[in-house]
């Protein structure tokens, strides 16, 4: 592989904060940058120097991306595959159509993850609301999720009796679906894998993530959990990465249940929400790494420098005073605001986040919650 050197462009298909965070790391290597949103004032416009604005499934506009570009990475799974491959044609795509297309169907996620022989909870396809029912009668308690979009717990509702089958078939579109058993669980882990073309790996070390309603809260590095998990997990997600080829970044969801498994929950080919720390905590933060792993230049170290931790900041804090008081937020000792520079606040939207880091776990997480 040739390395694609500072100079060059590097293409975003998806303008949101990712792309605006891994924008603003490529900017400081010295890469220009384009972006392709479906919204014209996505959050990456203001870093790139060229913004096309068409929908993800846009094969000509994904393949005009592409003719200016040297390299064509994503900060969405949900690109079309047509997309993917057509853009593919005109500039290396990283990570490629493949390994995006299992990821963006979670069905088809959970499928690849069992018959890889990954640890995954146990799980049914649904094609209609029978599916639905029958599958909470073997499994008991179930949550059903749309196999694709949803994020951030949208496009998923929970089924405590069979007889809610047909209104969760109803809720989700009457569109098949996956229904997984629900679990007791003892807490939440990522890890973030980087992957360059010639297959070389670097691990970051896990986060400990804190969900509401489905949308992550909080997340910090180190994670203060038993050391076999923190093995486990190191083992499963370059694992993963290697198998399905990924070239760029793979995060990993796990889930710890109360009986003491591990389990794969789901996979980002993408940065990642709980390792927006790394740019305070990390020696090389998940944005730049994302940079050097698709331009095929040597990969960052992943050692955690100074513990650090991050709390989200929703469209709530906005709706309920604009514009916000940070001041108190960022007296503390530590402290920095990441804002994503969206105009609109919504209920559940990502606006920015704290950033934090302190002498020990305990001490980072402290000064953003």
């Amino acid at each position: 592989m040739t390395a694609i050197l500072p100079g060059a462009i590097i293409g975003f298909l998806g303008g949101g904060q990712l792309g605006r965070m891994t924008a603003m790391a490529a900017r400081s290597m010295g890469y220009d940058v384009h972006v392709l949103d479906p919204d014209p004032n996505c959050s990456a416009r203001a870093v790139a120097s060229k913004t096309i604005t068409a929908p993800f499934n846009d094969v000509n506009a994904a393949v005009e991306l592409a003719r200016g570009c040297d390299v064509v990475t994503l900060e969405i799974e949900q690109i079309s595959k047509e997309a993917l491959d057509a853009a593919a044609q005109y500039a290396p795509v990283r990570p490629g159509s493949a390994s995006v297309y299992i990821i963006q169907d979670r069905l088809r996620q959970k499928r690849w993850l069992r018959e890889n022989q990954f640890p995954v909870g146990d799980f049914r396809e649904a094609n209609d609301s029978g599916d639905i029912e029958q599958a909470v009668l073997e499994m008991g308690a179930s949550i059903a999720k749309s196999t694709h979009g949803g994020y951030d717990g949208r496009g998923q509702v929970r089924i405590g009796d069979p007889s809610d089958g047909a209104t969760a078939w109803n809720t989700l579109g009457k569109r098949a679906c996956l229904v997984e058993q629900m679990l007791a669980l003892s807490f939440e882990l990522s890890v973030l894998v980087a992957r360059r073309p010639n297959g070389e790996m670097v691990v970051y070390p896990a986060s400990y993530n804190f969900h509401t309603r489905g949308v992550l809260t909080w997340a910090v590095t180190p994670a203060l959990v038993d050391n076999r998990y923190l093995q486990q997990a190191a083992t499963i997600a370059p694992a993963i990465a290697e198998r399905m080829g990924i070239v760029g970044l793979l995060a990993v969801e796990f889930f710890v249940t109360k009986d003491g498994r591990l389990l794969v929950n789901e996979l980002a080919p993408r940065p990642h929400n709980t390792y927006h720390h790394s740019e305070r905590a990390s020696a090389c933060s998940q944005f730049e790494q994302l940079v050097r792993a698709i331009c095929d230049l040597p990969l960052g170290s992943t050692e955690i420098l100074k513990p650090g931790a991050i709390i989200n900041l929703l469209g709530e804090v906005w709706l309920q005073s604009s514009p916000p008081n940070i001041t108190q937020a960022l007296a503390l000792n530590g402290t920095r605001l990441h804002l994503y520079g969206k105009t609109e606040a919504r209920e559940g939207r990502k606006m920015g986040h704290i950033s934090a880091v302190g002498n020990h776990a305990v001490d980072a997480l402290g000064n953003v919650i």
